[in-house]
């Protein structure tokens, strides 16, 4: 069974809509070279035909992840290809990642960095569309891909991507050409594999970052935190708490969505929401251990979405939300810590510090503040 992450299966359509433009015969499959890999892999695709008398191409594939709980799995790409003419076929790289020769064109359902208007995009999955496209190039054009996916903008509101302040669609930020879910035990294997390399170097300082997927790493890079420090864990927090422990860590850090970590302060140390949830029930535990009135611990209660009840109490009671919040971080290292001390005897330090939908560094436990001040670093 094919297993294949979304940018895989997008340029295995772009890679079938040129072949088609450029007068080959159809192919159910089409051969996809990886970055910095010497072997290809064969990816199928559905169907792929000229527009436009022969002026654009369109090619259709369906993403099969072979995961049963990724959203993604089924989802009906569509690839369009038009050719221009090129004086030149530039490698110079311009603002949006790109060589000059390839116009990328984030169509309906491809995610956008609100900030930017930019593509969201992964520099594997620009890689890809380069070295499997380049090759197919008529001399003296260019070459215009944009991508669609007609159920992207549905499926994103059932992500975080707005977290991280991508809107209209899904991100293709896959990194891998392979698929592998952030709760598998591979996962987890792999994530301890990194921890022990980095805990082994003779550099090592001590101080380690937990973080969880690729947008919260590139938030945590953006805000300056040490790169060597940083481990993207997924969802397997709390073996990877032991680990640390294991591995003679002095200081970690917890840096991620207050929708991921809040799980943490009420003891859920397995963050994969199909395996745990039960976010809400949190949250209004912690606005009753900080005596908040009860009407607002119904409100919060009744609440469809943390991130909803964290807007509507913003605007009825601030206050309010910086006590629940500031709860909600210490509870985060309190609950760490007794989850390490329930397998070995340890003195590592667990700070925390959360970010909101908007990508705004909000709350910090007294630890996390610690830590990110021996940083030099600044929490607004």
């Amino acid at each position: 069974m094919n297993k294949f992450t979304l940018p895989i299966w997008v340029v295995a359509a772009a890679k079938s809509a040129t072949n088609i433009l450029i007068g080959n015969k159809f192919r159910d499959t089409e051969i996809i070279d990886l970055p910095n890999e010497k072997k290809s892999i064969n990816v199928p695709v559905c169907s792929s035909s000229l527009l436009d008398n022969g002026e654009r191409s369109l090619a259709v594939s369906h993403c099969q992840s072979g995961l049963p709980l990724d959203i993604t799995r089924g989802l009906e790409i569509w690839a369009y290809i038009q050719f221009s003419q090129s004086s030149c076929q530039s490698e110079k790289i311009v603002e949006n990642g790109f060589p000059s020769w390839l116009d990328f064109h984030a169509g309906y359902g491809v995610g956008k960095y609100e900030s930017s208007d930019q593509p969201c995009i992964s520099k594997f999955a620009r890689d890809l569309l380069c070295i499997n496209l380049y090759p197919l190039l008529p001399k003296g054009t260019s070459i215009k891909v944009e991508i669609v996916l007609p159920e992207g903008k549905d499926l994103a509101l059932r992500t975080s991507n707005e977290a991280f302040g991508v809107v209209d669609g899904l991100s293709l930020i896959g990194t891998q050409a392979e698929a592998q879910i952030s709760a598998s035990p591979d996962q987890l294997k792999n994530c301890e594999e990194i921890l022990q390399n980095i805990c082994t170097k003779s550099t090592f300082d001590g101080c380690l970052i937990f973080v969880i997927g690729e947008n919260g790493r590139d938030l945590a890079l953006k805000f300056g935190l040490p790169a060597h420090q940083i481990i993207k864990t997924g969802n397997w927090l709390g073996p990877l708490l032991v680990a640390a422990a294991e591995n003679s860590v002095k200081k970690l850090l917890l840096f991620g969505y207050h929708g991921k970590l809040i799980k943490l302060s009420g003891g859920i140390f397995h963050t994969h929401h199909h395996l745990a949830d039960g976010r809400i029930e949190i949250l209004t535990s912690l606005a009753v251990r900080e005596d908040i009135s009860f009407e607002l611990i119904q409100l919060i209660s009744k609440s469809t979405s943390v991130e909803n009840a964290l807007l509507t109490l913003e605007a009825r009671n601030p206050e309010a939300v910086s006590l629940i919040w500031g709860r909600m971080a210490k509870e985060i290292e309190i609950k760490s810590r007794n989850y390490v001390n329930r397998y070995l005897s340890s003195s590592m330090e667990i700070g925390s510090v959360l970010f909101d939908r908007k990508r705004q560094i909000r709350w910090a436990g007294f630890d996390g503040v610690k830590q990110i001040n021996s940083l030099g670093l600044i929490l607004k």
